[in-house]
This record gives C-alpha cells, structure tokens and sequence, in this order.
C-alpha cells in the first residue's frame, strides 16, 4: 500500500513543472534472497584459553591416585609441606573483610623493630625573605639546575633528598636552618 501512495504522489507531482522528482525502486528477487540459517557455534563445556592440553603423565597419574587415598588430615598437611620444600614464599592469611590479617603465631614472642637506616630530609617551610639562600642551599647537595631547585622550594612541603644515612641528613638539616628554613627527617 505504501509504494501505491508513493507512485501516486510522485505522479500527481510531475504534473507541477517546479519540482522534478525521480524515485528509484529496487525490489529483491526471491532468487536473491538467501533462506539459509546461521550455523550455530556449540561451544565446549570448559573453555580453556591454551587450547587443548596433553594427557599427564602416567607418573603424575600415580602421584593423584595416592594423593586421594590420603586420609583429610593428611591432605591438610601436603600444601605446606610442598610449600616449604619448595621454598615457595609464605601466603598471608585473609580475613573476612578480605583484607590481610595478621595472625599471632605466638603470645611470647614479641617483635623485635629494626633500626632505620635510610632517612629522607623534607622541606618544611622557610622565610620569604631567605627563600633565594634556600634555593643556593638545596642545589649544593642535590644534582638540580636552578630551575629545578626553584621549583622544589616553592612546592614546599617537599622531600629534597632520599635514602640518605642518619649523619647526612641531620648535617642537610643543619645547612637548611642555617639559612633560615626548616626541614625535617622523615
């Protein structure tokens, strides 16, 4: 019904001289038209991405055979065991928040804290009047242009040096306060 409504108007308009119309109709051919279905995909009961993978050995074979005839609490006992001769690293617990939890392997034991070695020196704060003295200072232990140098002052609080030993840092401490700033060791 639509193309007859369509041939209609496009007739009744030919008839005005202004509008020019032209219509182009294509009709499909049933001979063209495919009534083939597409083939459906079966897919596997497990996917596994790497393909298909070879049979065990018949040595592994042996090995899960006597595996299941161990008793539950022997089970228990082969991952840590196989861990350990491995040497693989130590798995931390979860707790139910699925954040690590760290489990008390002993009242009597009590940890014993390392001493710290490496120590950062961070800039504080300074005087707005020394901020020139500060920029001179920090480049004579640092590696930075003045550009550099200018710009880590001025993001203040900032780390100026990392890794350093107890010594070095208190004598860069010492220099900054010289010069009217304050740092600190972190």
């Amino acid at each position: 019904m639509k193309l007859i409504s369509l041939v209609r108007n496009v007739r009744a308009r030919q008839c005005q001289p202004e509008v020019i119309w032209s219509v182009q109709v294509r009709f499909l051919q049933q001979d063209s038209v495919s009534k083939a279905r597409p083939k459906k995909y079966k897919y596997p009961s497990v996917y596994d991405p790497y393909g298909p993978r070879p049979q065990p050995s018949n040595k592994i074979m042996e090995l899960a055979e006597r595996i299941a005839a161990l008793s539950p609490e022997e089970r228990k006992q082969i991952g840590p065991a196989l861990n350990e001769h491995l040497r693989l690293p130590k798995q931390q617990m979860l707790s139910s928040d699925g954040i690590g939890a760290k489990q008390d392997t002993g009242a009597g034991k009590v940890e014993e804290k390392k001493e710290k070695t490496a120590f950062d020196v961070k800039l504080e704060k300074f005087n707005a009047s020394d901020k020139i003295k500060v920029i001179k200072e920090v480049r004579t232990f640092t590696s930075l242009g003045l550009k550099e140098a200018k710009e880590l002052v001025e993001k203040v609080p900032a780390i100026l040096k990392q890794g350093v030993t107890k010594e070095e840092a208190n004598e860069i401490i010492a220099k900054i306060k010289a010069v009217g700033g304050v740092a600190v060791m972190e």
